[in-house]
C-alpha cells in the first residue's frame, strides 16, 4: 500500500495534505524518513511513525448505527441526508458504505463498512441471514396472519417470499392497531411493508432491532453509531 493513502485513511488528512506531511520529514518507516507518496509499505510489517508517535492503520471498519427517519440509506443523495451524513469525519475517511438499505421513514439497526466481503456474505440470499423487525400495524393480527407469514404469502408483484415468523406482541382492539415482531430471511425492495399488505393490514412504524447475530445496542439513540467489537466483528463473519 502506498504510504500516502495509509496515512489519508488513518486520519492525517487528504492525500494533498498528506504531501506536504510528508515533505516536513515527520513520516518515518522503520526509523527512516519518507518523503515520497509513492513508497510502498505494509502496515502489518513495518513501523510506521509521524512525529515519532506509531500509526495504527486498520484496513476496515465496522460500525452500529441506530438509524433515524428521514435519513437514507446510501453514501450520496441530492436531495436527503444519508447515513454517511450522521458519521464523524475521521469516521468517513475509509468509506464505509450502509450493508443493505432501510426504507427512509424506517428505524433501527444498520451495519456500515468498507468489508465488502462481509457485506456480500450478510447480503447474499443464499445465506438467509435473518432479519428482525417490530412494526406497529394499523389493524388486528390474528393467529390466521402468522399461519400465512409461516408458509409465506404472495406480495403485490406475484413474489412468494419464504417463510417467516410473526409474533404478536400486542393488541389495542379500541385503537385497531398491532405491535409484531417479524423475522424474515430475505430482503425485497419494502419487503415488510408489503407482506402485511398481503394480509390486509399497514404498517405505521417498522424498527429493526436486529441482523444476523447482532442486535442494536439499546444504549444507542437515534441517528447515533459506534464501532463494533472485536467479539461482534466475529460473530458477524462466523468465526
Amino acid at each position: 500500500m502506498r504510504i500516502d493513502k495509509l496515512l489519508a485513511h488513518s486520519g492525517f488528512g487528504t492525500r494533498k495534505e498528506v504531501k506536504k506531511l510528508l515533505k516536513s520529514k515527520l513520516v518515518w518507516v522503520n526509523e527512516e524518513p519518507v518523503t515520497d507518496p509513492k513508497v510502498h509499505v505494509d502496515p502489518e510489517e513495518d513501523e510506521i511513525t509521524v512525529g515519532g508517535e506509531p500509526v495504527r492503520y486498520q484496513e476496515f471498519v465496522y460500525f452500529m448505527m441506530n438509524k433515524p427517519q428521514d435519513v437514507i440509506s446510501a453514501t450520496e443523495d441530492v436531495y436527503h441526508h444519508t447515513v454517511i451524513d450522521l458519521l464523524e469525519p475521521q469516521d468517513s475517511i475509509q468509506e464505509p458504505f450502509p450493508v443493505g438499505r432501510l426504507d427512509i421513514d424506517t428505524e433501527g439497526f444498520l451495519l456500515l463498512t468498507n468489508d465488502g466481503a462481509l457485506a456480500h456474505q450478510l447480503l447474499s440470499p443464499k445465506k438467509h441471514v435473518a432479519k428482525v423487525y417490530e412494526a406497529v400495524v394499523d389493524g388486528i393480527v390474528t393467529e390466521a396472519d402468522k399461519e400465512a407469514f409461516a408458509k409465506g404469502v404472495t406480495l403485490d408483484d406475484g413474489y412468494e417470499t419464504l417463510p417467516a415468523e410473526l409474533e404478536i406482541l400486542s393488541v389495542d382492539e379500541e385503537a385497531g392497531q398491532s405491535h409484531t415482531r417479524l423475522t424474515i430471511h430475505e430482503g425485497k425492495f419494502h419487503q415488510v411493508k408489503r407482506m402485511f399488505e398481503a394480509v390486509g393490514k399497514e404498517v405505521t412504524h417498522l424498527t429493526r432491532i436486529s441482523m444476523g447475530p447482532l442486535e442494536l445496542d439499546p444504549a444507542l439513540e437515534l441517528g447515533q453509531y459506534r464501532a463494533l467489537t472485536k467479539e461482534e466483528i466475529s460473530l458477524l463473519k462466523g468465526e
